[in-house]
This record gives C-alpha cells, sequence and structure tokens, in this order.
C-alpha cells in the first residue's frame, strides 16, 4: 500500500502502519519542528509544504490519502469559525487534492466538535463532498483509551472507499458493534476506597485502575509507575518524585502525588491556617500531612500516552544535540498527534478489507 500524507505532523500514521508494509510516498507539513522531526526520521521521504500545491502526478501513485486538517476551526474550546476559517477550510482542500490523486482509500481525522460545528452543516459538507467526488464513506468517534493508551481522546475518523461504501463501513465497524452489542458502561464503583499504604503495595481501589495515576489524574503514592506504550506498567522510577518547585501554571500537563511527612511542629494547641489542622500531637503522634504535588509530564510520557517510541521527539534542533532538543516544540507536536494505536487499527483493518475483497494491491 502507497501512501500520502498531509498535515502530516510527526506522522503517527507512518509509526503505525510502517510494521504493515505500507510505504509513504510523500508528506506534507509546513510546521518547523514536526518538520525536522520527519527529516531525522524519514530523510527519504519527499517532504512537501503546503499540500494545496500538491499536483495530482508530483508524486508515486498513491493508494490511500491520509490526513488530520487543523482541527482549531471545529473545537469547542475554539471560536468555531467552521470552513469560513482558513484552517477549516484545509478539509475542503484535502477533498481537492484526493480528487487530484484519485486514490482508492481515504483517511481523515479531526475533533468531535466537526460534528457540531455550524449545526452540523460543515460536516456535512465534507462527507457530502467525499461522496460528490466519488467516495462511499463512513465515519466514527473513536477513543484512544481503548486501544491501549493511558489517555482518553475522542476523534472522529472518516474512511472514504472510491465506489465502495460497504468496504468504508466494514474497516470502521465491527460486526459484533453492528449487531447491537455496544462497548460495556463504567459502573459506580461500590466498594470501600484503599488506602494509600494499600495502593503503595498493591495498586489499591483508585479510580485509575488498569492506567497510571498521572495520565487519570488523582492522588497516588509517591512510587513512581512507568509507562508503556501499550499500557503496560512497571516499577521504574522515569521522572523524579514531585515537588512544589516543579509546578509552572495552570496549563501545563500535570500529574499528581502524594508523599507522607513527620511533621516537626507541636501540635499539641493547633491554630486555624497551620499546614495539618486539625491534627493534633497528642491524639496523632506524630502528626501525619499528606501533601500534593503537581508537575508536568514529561515529553517521554506524553510519547507514550500518543503510542510512540521514547524519545522519538528528542532529535537534533536548531544546531542543537539531541539532548538539547527544548520540551515546548516537543509538548506541541505531540498534542496535534494522532494516536499511533488508532492508525494502526485503521491501517490494520483496511488491510483486512482489501485481503477478503482479494484486491492486495489497494487499487
Amino acid at each position: 500500500m502507497r501512501y500520502g500524507s498531509v498535515c502530516s505532523g510527526i506522522e503517527a500514521a507512518t509509526a503505525a502502519w510502517h510494521e504493515l508494509g505500507w510505504k509513504p510516498s510523500f508528506f506534507s507539513e509546513i510546521e518547523a519542528f514536526p518538520c525536522a522531526v520527519l527529516q531525522h526520521h524519514y530523510p527519504d521521504v519527499p517532504l512537501h509544504g503546503d499540500f494545496t500545491t500538491i499536483k495530482g502526478d508530483e508524486y508515486e501513485p498513491i493508494n490511500l490519502l491520509v490526513g488530520g486538517t487543523p482541527c482549531q476551526s471545529f473545537s469547542i474550546a475554539g471560536l468555531r469559525g467552521g470552513l469560513d476559517d482558513d484552517r477549516g477550510n484545509l478539509a475542503l482542500e484535502f477533498l481537492r487534492l484526493a480528487q487530484r490523486t484519485r486514490p482508492k482509500w481515504l483517511v481523515w481525522e479531526n475533533v468531535p466538535g466537526v460534528l457540531s460545528s455550524n449545526g452540523g452543516r460543515d460536516f456535512g459538507s465534507i462527507i457530502g463532498g467525499m461522496v460528490e467526488i466519488g467516495y462511499g464513506i463512513a465515519y466514527r468517534v473513536l477513543d484512544a483509551q481503548y486501544f491501549g493508551v493511558a489517555q482518553r481522546r475522542r476523534r472522529v475518523f472518516v474512511v472514504g472507499c472510491l465506489g465502495n461504501a460497504a468496504s468504508a463501513a466494514a474497516v470502521l465497524f465491527e460486526r459484533h458493534s453492528l449487531q447491537g452489542h455496544p462497548a460495556p458502561r463504567r459502573e459506580k464503583g461500590q466498594e470501600v476506597a484503599g488506602t494509600l499504604e494499600s495502593r503503595a503495595s498493591g495498586g489499591g481501589g483508585g479510580p485509575g485502575a488498569g492506567t497510571d495515576g498521572a495520565a487519570a489524574g488523582y492522588l497516588q503514592p509517591v512510587t513512581a509507575h512507568r509507562m508503556l506504550s501499550m499500557g503496560e506498567y512497571q516499577q521504574d522510577e522515569v521522572a523524579s518524585a514531585m515537588k512544589a518547585r516543579d509546578y509552572k501554571d495552570a496549563t501545563d500537563l500535570v500529574a499528581f502525588d502524594t508523599t507522607q511527612i513527620t511533621s516537626p511542629k507541636n501540635y499539641s494547641n493547633p491554630k486555624s491556617g497551620d499546614a495539618c489542622h486539625p491534627l493534633a500531637a497528642g491524639a496523632h503522634p506524630p502528626a501525619l500531612a499528606i501533601c500534593s504535588a503537581v508537575r508536568r509530564l514529561t515529553p517521554r510520557e506524553c510519547e507514550r500516552l500518543q503510542g510512540f517510541p521514547d524519545d522519538f521527539t528528542q532529535i537534533p534542533y536548531r544546531n542543537k544535540p539531541a539532548d538539547q532538543c527544548p520540551d515546548g516544540p516537543r509538548y506541541k507536536a505531540l498534542g496535534n498527534s494522532m494516536a499511533v494505536p488508532v492508525m494502526r487499527w485503521i491501517g490494520t483493518r483496511i488491510n483486512i478489507v482489501e485481503q477478503i475483497t482479494g484486491d492486495n494491491n489497494g487499487r
């Protein structure tokens, strides 16, 4: 399978699909740091700038076009300019490129807010445009937490297949889900919450069961957990214990931690406002305070949350070696990326459909 990628970012698609034997014909990206990441990892793949200028015969013919056009104009956190915003209009430019290159498959990704932008008319225009140029389509909201990473990340994925809506639907929808069997709902907890001690030794019954506390966003013991790319955890220090001085501001990516301290202060006569009030030395010797602090998730942790290999974004940048690569561009690039395991699942499903239909060349 040959594919072209636009709005490539740091190429979650290629990180997901290289093990399927798929080959990229071209990337397209305009941001400086993601371009540096792409050139570092894939120096032999043509890197185009503005994808709206790609001609139909400029690169090797493709069987699939993939892209996650900018989401800011559709996000409920933004001004929601929709297709009237230049960034939102890139979704239509994606369709124009599809019309010029005519791949068999389309894969397009965006935030769930696109479904309600402009009363749903923007999304209707996008999928209507796909149908108009000859693609049968299916769309579905997929959440990365169900694909082996420790974060909730819901995104809309549209799959188009040239002249064949049934094949598009077969990619995104498993037969079991089409038979009226929705995913199991989370049940409200009925058990007594575990103590800090029990969580430290055995994991406890915290709300992040099955995920790391840093990702689940709750207080957990000081023991660090190493987040692996596919959601496995083991005792292995990655980042130092969190301290108050690590806190930057409320916009930081944060994780929580707790620590127990023995207070040197005499609390036999506590006063309102004391750190451990109303603990008293007479009642609870020695006084015990549970102090929480926050810190940023490290870039490596963010890579794992998105399913990338460790240090994938730690590259030589702006004449500095990889070990001096700044964190800021890494956070931004990872935050804008698709989740690798979700893209791997979509690619695997397309392979299965190709095998079933007997069209292994992707045409």
